[in-house]
């Protein structure tokens, strides 16, 4: 009987669980199937239905990459009323070791192991060797963690640096903060940069533009995904400039981030958004916007910046720390 891996990418809009088999040959993904989280009360009924289609005996480990911070090993997700807890998932399935990361951890952990192709270079720039590099990612929210060279390899820090402030760098951007504060109070750049973040920023954009001839688009709260399409297929202006603007402001704090950990080895702009505007990111509003440091523009130059296209690194990443986890826990393949 091979030994088996169970691991997860648990988010607000979907979860992605697979099961994997440990023989001396490495590991074999075995069965794969995502789900629409809304459509389930708690992270349980979600396992439930998948190990009682998959498996014949339980797991010997299992890694789950949660959106969201997560404390003591349990974790409440940002924009989905979960909770989960590890101990209590290993006594309910019982499985003997069970952990939990978070999501933008397991992103930070794949990026060592990505091939080039699965990458897309914005900057060449000049990377310094185990210098810190920091991925960063928009979709359901915004997530961030940091990479340093600890002990001969990277190590990844998790951190909910998405929900920082906001800081507008020209007229326009500052409109959209005083509108966002009107609706929101505190605008994090999470409110910006994220699915529901495009579609704030078209809101906003049609409140400056609406005319007889460009009626008012009327959208979900959290309907990014109609945005883009409005901008690629329809050639709609307003949401031509929602998607630059919003290029824009992810170009900035990027570059933000890039000064904040000195990030020479590295900026990876992972999530579920970047890959689909990648024409929008190549355009050069996202590079420039990144670059405008002032005094530390030319710093700027330096920093290697790729798109991350690997359609789950954060599945990859959830992985790798449960094979990890496997061997940590002592199991004989």
């Amino acid at each position: 009987m091979n030994t088996q891996l169970l691991y997860g990418d648990i988010g607000g809009t979907k979860t992605v669980l697979q099961l994997a088999e440990v023989a001396e040959g490495g590991i074999r993904e075995c069965c794969t199937k995502r789900y629409d989280s809304a459509a389930f009360a708690t992270f349980s009924d979600v396992l439930r239905d998948f190990l009682g289609q998959t498996m014949t005996h339980s797991p010997a480990a299992a890694c789950f990459a949660v959106a969201g911070p997560i404390a003591a090993q349990q974790a409440t997700l940002t924009n989905l009323p979960w909770q989960i807890g590890s101990a209590n998932i290993a006594q309910e399935f019982s499985i003997a070791a069970v952990k939990l990361i978070n999501d933008f951890e397991a992103v930070a952990l794949a990026i060592d192991g990505l091939p080039p192709s699965d990458l897309i270079t914005l900057q060449t720039g000049n990377p310094h060797a185990h210098a810190m590099r920091v991925v960063l990612g928009a979709g359901t929210g915004m997530g961030v963690a940091w990479l340093p060279w600890i002990d001969g390899h990277y190590y990844a820090l998790p951190t909910e640096a998405g929900h920082i402030d906001f800081a507008p760098l020209t007229p326009l951007q500052t409109g959209l903060l005083e509108w966002l504060q009107q609706r929101f109070g505190h605008v994090s750049v999470e409110r910006l940069l994220s699915g529901s973040g495009l579609t704030n920023i078209f809101k906003f954009l049609q409140t400056q533009a609406a005319t007889a001839d460009l009626p008012v688009i009327e959208l979900e709260e959290d309907s990014g995904a109609a945005v883009t399409a409005l901008a690629q297929t329809g050639k709609h202006p307003v949401a031509l400039q929602a998607l630059e603007l919003f290029a824009e402001i992810y170009g900035a704090y990027a570059g933000n981030l890039a000064l904040a950990g000195l990030c020479r080895g590295g900026v990876y702009v992972a999530g579920g958004i970047a890959p689909k505007m990648i024409d929008t990111l190549r355009a050069g509003g996202f590079m420039r916007a990144f670059r405008a440091k002032g005094r530390f523009s030319a710093l700027l130059h330096e920093i290697p910046v790729h798109v991350v296209t690997h359609p789950a690194p954060g599945l990859l990443g959830a992985r790798q720390e449960a094979w990890h986890l496997l061997q940590y826990s002592g199991k004989k393949l």
